[in-house]
Parts: structure tokens; C-alpha cells; sequence
């Protein structure tokens, strides 16, 4: 199990190493199978869709739904951002099925996109309602709890991380106690009974993970303009 985190070739920049291990590598695979995919299905678009843009067309609706729903008309413009963070957290999740490790399984990737939420929640908040209001939004309702507002601010991206983290990595801790305790009954029950199990904690976990972590940054963003 230790063997698998262990960076495959460490990268060396002004005397920082940098380790590339194997999530960075699936990472990398999965953006650049999306943008292929991405450029070669929007191609050609036509005014009257066949299935294949009738296709794109639902999944655009789909996302677009979610924003105006949890983020309100005037937010429209985040669609495209949603839309690709659902694709990217969902492969993620469920790669798993491919005899892959998940990427989420590690805590460093899961507080990287809590990370990345947070920075885009903050931006967005200081270019809606400028900086000095962002700051004054600090003191609300009273100045004395500016401290509570900081760390309710900084908790987000921990939030975020740790339960994505939490409940992928559970869900591979299970997987692996389910393989290892048939396998020492009969090396046979492995191959076909743990199918289930990859049904829920691949697909259907890693789905309900992502489209929660999708609401949570949603929310968070409007509440960020709203505060």
C-alpha cells in the first residue's frame, strides 16, 4: 500500500523538489481526455442537434438548472465553471471502476480543490462588491467577532477537502477490506462478489461526493457576494 504513494520520478526546480506520484498522473490524464473530448464534441455544432448535441445540450441545461437554483439568475455566468468542476470531481470519483486509485483518496488533492474553491469564492466576492465592502463585510453583524468571520472564511477550504476526502478514501478502506477478507476465504469470491460494492462506492458514492461538493461551493459563493 505504501509502495503506491511513492513519487514515480521527483521533478527539480531551484533546488525545490517536486514528487510526481501517480494521482498527479491521473490527474493530468483526466484534464486532458476532457479537453479532447470537450473540443471534439463541440464541433460542427449544427441548429438542428443530433444526439450527440443533444446530448451536450441536456447535460448544459442540467448545470445550468443547479446555478439558477442555488445561485440566483445574476450568476449565470458560472456555468461553464460548475459544469467543468462537476466533470473533473466525477471522473475523479469513479475511476476506481477502471482498477485505478481515486485521486480524492488523497487528502493533499481533496484540500487542493477546497483550496481552489476558496480562491474563486473570495476573487468573485471582492469583484462583485468591491474590496473595501468585501473587508466591512468582515465586522457585520459586530466588530468584535471579525475573528469568527476569518476562521469561518478559512474553514471553508478544510470543509470542503475533508469530507470529499473522508467519505472516498471510506469507501476505498472498504473495498479493500471486502477483497482482502474474501480473498482469505476463497481466492474465487474476490473476482465476482465485490462487483456490488464497486456499484456503490465507485459510482454512486463518488457521484453523491461530487454533487455535494458541487452544492457546498455553489452556496458558499452566493453567501460570499450576500455577505
Amino acid at each position: 500500500m505504501e509502495q503506491e504513494k511513492l513519487p514515480l520520478f521527483i521533478f527539480r526546480i531551484f533546488g525545490i523538489e517536486i514528487p510526481i506520484n501517480t494521482s498527479i498522473i491521473v490527474q493530468w490524464a483526466i484534464i486532458l481526455v476532457l479537453a479532447v473530448l470537450s473540443i471534439i464534441l463541440t464541433r460542427n455544432l449544427k441548429r438542428i442537434p443530433d444526439k450527440k448535441q443533444n446530448a451536450l445540450e441536456w447535460f448544459y441545461e442540467v448545470v445550468e438548472g443547479l446555478v439558477k437554483e442555488n445561485m440566483g439568475e445574476e450568476n449565470i455566468g458560472f456555468v461553464p465553471f460548475i459544469g467543468t468542476l462537476v466533470l473533473y470531481l466525477l471522473c475523479m470519483n469513479v475511476i476506481p471502476v477502471l482498477g485505478i486509485p481515486a485521486p480524492t483518496e488523497e487528502l493533499s488533492v481533496t484540500l487542493g480543490m477546497g483550496a481552489a474553491i476558496f480562491f474563486v469564492v473570495q476573487g468573485y466576492a471582492i469583484y462583485k462588491v468591491g474590496l473595501g465592502h468585501y473587508f466591512k463585510g468582515y465586522l457585520n453583524p459586530i466588530p468584535v467577532i471579525l475573528p469568527m468571520n476569518i476562521i469561518e472564511r478559512l474553514i471553508l477550504p478544510v470543509s470542503l477537502g475533508l469530507r470529499l476526502f473522508g467519505n472516498i478514501a471510506a469507501g476505498a478502506v472498504i473495498m479493500g477490506i471486502a477483497y482482502k477478507g474474501l480473498g482469505g476465504i476463497n481466492p474465487l469470491l474476490s473476482i465476482g462478489l465485490p462487483v456490488p460494492f464497486h456499484f456503490y462506492f465507485d459510482l454512486f458514492d463518488g457521484f453523491i461526493q461530487m454533487l455535494i461538493f458541487i452544492m457546498l461551493t455553489m452556496i458558499n459563493i452566493k453567501l460570499a457576494v450576500e455577505h
